[in-house]
């Protein structure tokens, strides 16, 4: 099978499509033909080994010192089982699910097998292989850190880089469990992220919402700029910074900090269910929650998606889709 496989860390073009052995499920895995799968910021910092601040001597413990331990990246995708294992008992050969087989990758190729006790579920069924894709890694991300600082009809709720992956997400998620939403964009986004269900859009270039005086219930951080020494004051008494992008200062000290504070601080590591995954698809099916597609490529020009991600200007999801006889 056709596989995107990079051997070194470095820019894009590190990234080489390959011919690598289709994988044969065992006794208790499906095999999925790949349809389509997204190329994520997570998958930029393992090529370029780009991680985040205070990460860099303990990133490549994980990663690998010299060369990369994982080789074929792609956290999420979506596909039709090919074939499963003589103990599989919850998928049949044809149906079409996406899955998220988070940090074990293997998306960015033609096949995958997968243990049926995996992340999958049946994809919505009014979408695309590659939108149901799209809403995989924002969509349960954001899903996990919104529950642990449960939204309440009339909460406010600001989400910071609300057109990326993670952002359109929490914006819809939060919106539809009633919140008043903010969020926080360029200024080449101000209709999209209204249109996904915000009540107020802020131009990061022309306002500072950590210095404006208004205070929310959650502040949800989807880039990296917002620690809790810079928002602390925007956050209500009781309220929560849900730190998606963490970096170690954050993961050290949140815990420290909400006791001291009485603000949930949380930068904690999420696992997405498979509950996850069929609630994201019912709110698909329901419009609640819409894919937000910034491009897409075939797998040959996966050197291209990753370029795209990286100009940190993509909005929603980049996407790569495999060509199949």
């Amino acid at each position: 099978m056709k596989a995107a496989i990079y051997r070194r860390f470095g820019p894009p073009d590190v990234v080489k499509i390959e011919e690598v052995p289709k994988p044969t499920p065992k006794p208790n895995e499906v095999l999925i033909r790949i349809h389509a799968a997204s190329v994520s910021i997570a998958d930029h910092r393992l090529r370029a080994k780009d991680l985040p601040e205070g990460l860099g001597f303990f990133g490549p413990l994980a990663l690998g010192v010299f060369r990369p331990r994982k080789k074929l990246l792609g956290m999420d995708g979506a596909g039709v089982v090919e074939a499963i294992g003589d103990k599989v008992t919850k998928f049949q050969p044809g149906d079409e699910v996406y899955f998220l087989p988070g940090a074990s990758f293997g998306c960015h190729a033609e096949y995958i097998a997968m243990a049926e006790t995996d992340f999958i579920a049946l994809k919505p069924k009014n979408l695309s292989f590659a939108e149901a894709t799209s809403l995989l890694f924002g969509g349960s991300t954001s899903l996990n850190y919104l529950r642990r600082k449960p939204v309440k009809p009339g909460d406010e709720v600001l989400v910071n880089g609300a057109s990326g992956s993670c952002g359109n997400a929490a914006v819809q998620l939060a919106k539809h469990m009633g919140a008043t939403v903010t969020g926080v964009c360029s200024a080449k986004n101000a209709d999209l992220v209204p249109s996904l269900g915000a009540d107020h859009v802020i131009d990061y270039a022309v306002e500072d919402f950590a210095t404006s005086g208004k205070t929310y219930d959650a502040i949800v951080e989807c880039v990296g700029n917002a620690p809790f020494e810079r928002v602390n004051n925007a956050i209500k008494p009781g309220g929560a910074l849900l730190i998606i992008i963490p970096n170690l200062k954050a993961i050290l000290f949140s815990k420290r900090r909400s006791r001291k504070t009485g603000k949930l601080i949380t930068a904690a590591d999420w696992k997405a269910t498979v509950e996850d995954l069929e609630y994201l698809a019912k709110l698909a099916e329901e419009g609640v929650l819409k894919p937000v597609i910034d491009s897409i490529y075939p797998l040959e020009d996966i050197v291209k998606a990753h370029a795209r991600v990286d100009t940190g200007h993509k909005v929603g999801n980049v996407i790569v889709t495999m060509e199949h006889d």
